[in-house]
């Protein structure tokens, strides 16, 4: 349902546009320190139940790719717009980012440094994880530190994963997940149905089961089907949010303003605004996946607790990164391609998804058209990427030396990891990014930019839990 259009001279503490990870951590963390604020979300898409979603099978009625143009043959991009946007879509996978992807060209000469470090966002990675009671073992605080325990035990890992982590202890790992390992009142436990992006019985965190309290909170006015349009700016403000509703144009103003749509749309507003920095939608980019399977002589899998068991950071980090993209290794506990066909060999197999890191590339771009529709243009990954792909191929057979492979297939590449970022980059200076390290855009002073789009670098690891931490610590800084 559509809601009224506003008086263009009504005032709000906080404007935030879209409702996807960055705008609701945001709202959450800026609620904590300014409780009585007033607060208004305009997003773009509809409510959808969790039985609606069931029911139709998607996560939303609107299709990503109706939403902007590409060149024909260029990258796929997939996302949610709707209430809670890609905590609908996304199959709760959260590992942290690894401290050398703060500082990869301090350590290794490529790309762009943070503005903040690991231990800078740590406090804030806490913070999100209890809030989405991500479950996770202790043991990977050997290779990212922490400072207190996961929110909730780790999921019961496979064969496989039990004789990597014994072979393997400061590389293997069970996998940190947002998909309940213990039901409480919110959430059921993980069915491992291996259907993560319509979860069938409502384990993973999500805007309904997740943020219920931020949509009965009497502060905040939710306004859907509003697409915006336009920013007005004058000198280093924003003056009002123009957008688009079933009735008609309306406008909002606000103390502070939320550019929280995705790392295509929150450009195309600054581009159709006239918000003229050189970098605005330089460099949207997302990590290259592809698919493996390794045959196993006499050893079963698929004998875990969730969608993926574990993970395997052999090929993450270290110097090689100078010259190609590191690769997590995600041990899946489903079959994507089938089961073995031998007789009383069918679960003897492992599938593997294998993500690299990709260089932002300034060519690759997010523009608009001169009727105001994005257009993102980005024909390849990087060779950095592609040489971090068959490297990493090659080094499989080293990384699963524990285990008794018969041989390891290379499947197929993976069209997106629905990861969209790096458009919108945050830097200490203007010249080299769009937005500081509180996220405040450089030129114009209440304008903050979340999600991912603020990402400098492209790290192997799911954006998600970092886009929430960077949010926290934002509305932290500023509220």
């Amino acid at each position: 349902m559509t809601a009224p259009a506003s008086n263009p001279t009504e005032a709000f503490d906080l404007v935030v546009i879209g409702s996807g990870f960055g705008s609701l951590f945001f709202i959450e963390g800026f609620l904590q320190k300014r409780p009585a604020a007033r607060i208004l979300v305009l997003e773009r898409g509809s409510e959808h139940s969790h039985a609606w979603q069931l029911q139709h099978g998607r996560n939303s009625d609107i299709a990503p790719e109706s939403t902007f143009r590409k060149p024909e043959g260029h990258k796929t991009w997939n996302f949610t717009i709707g209430l809670g946007g890609g905590t609908h879509c996304w199959f709760g996978q959260t590992p942290r980012f690894h401290p050398s992807d703060f500082r990869v060209r301090s350590r290794y000469g490529v790309s762009q440094d943070w503005p903040l470090s690991y231990e800078d966002l740590e406090p804030f990675y806490l913070a999100a994880e209890r809030r989405m009671q991500v479950a996770g073992s202790e043991d990977m605080t050997t290779l990212l530190p922490r400072s207190a325990p996961f929110p909730q035990p780790p999921h019961i890992v496979t064969s496989v994963d039990a004789a990597m982590r014994a072979a393997q202890p400061e590389f293997h790992f069970p996998i940190a997940t947002a998909r309940a390992s213990i039901a409480n009142p919110e959430r059921a436990r993980c069915c491992s149905s291996a259907r993560c992006n319509l979860c069938p019985v409502d384990a993973k965190f999500t805007f309904h089961n997740g943020f219920r309290h931020l949509r009965a909170q009497p502060g905040i006015e939710w306004r859907l089907g509003c697409e915006v349009t336009h920013l007005d700016v004058a000198s280093d403000t924003v003056r009002a949010v123009h957008y688009r509703t079933s009735n008609g144009e309306a406008s909002a103003r606000g103390e502070l303003v939320v550019l929280g749509a995705n790392a295509i749309h929150s450009p195309a507003i600054l581009l159709r605004s006239g918000v003229d920095h050189p970098l605005t939608g330089a460099g949207i980019n997302e990590q290259v996946g592809y698919y493996a399977e390794a045959l196993l002589d006499g050893m079963d899998n698929f004998d875990g607790g969730t969608l993926t068991t574990g993970l395997n950071y052999t090929l993450y980090d270290g110097d090689f990164r100078s010259e190609h993209g590191g690769a997590l290794i995600y041990f899946e506990n489903r079959w994507p391609f089938g089961l073995r066909n031998e007789y009383g060999r069918w679960r003897q197999l492992l599938p593997l998804t294998i993500v690299v890191e990709d260089l932002p590339q300034d060519h690759n771009r997010v523009t608009v058209d001169g009727d105001g529709m994005p257009r993102v243009s980005h024909a390849a990954p990087s060779e950095y990427a592609s040489r971090g792909v068959d490297r990493s191929f090659a080094a499989l057979d080293r990384v699963l030396a524990p285990l008794p492979v018969e041989r390891i297939d290379f499947l197929q590449m993976r069209p997106t990891e629905s990861h969209v970022q790096g458009s919108l980059r945050m830097g200490h200076d203007r010249a080299s990014s769009v937005v500081d390290a509180r996220q405040i855009h450089h030129d114009v002073r209440n304008l903050v930019v979340t999600g991912s789009s603020v990402f400098p670098s492209c790290p192997c690891s799911n954006p998600s839990l970092t886009v929430a931490a960077l949010s926290l610590r934002s509305a932290h800084l500023i509220a």
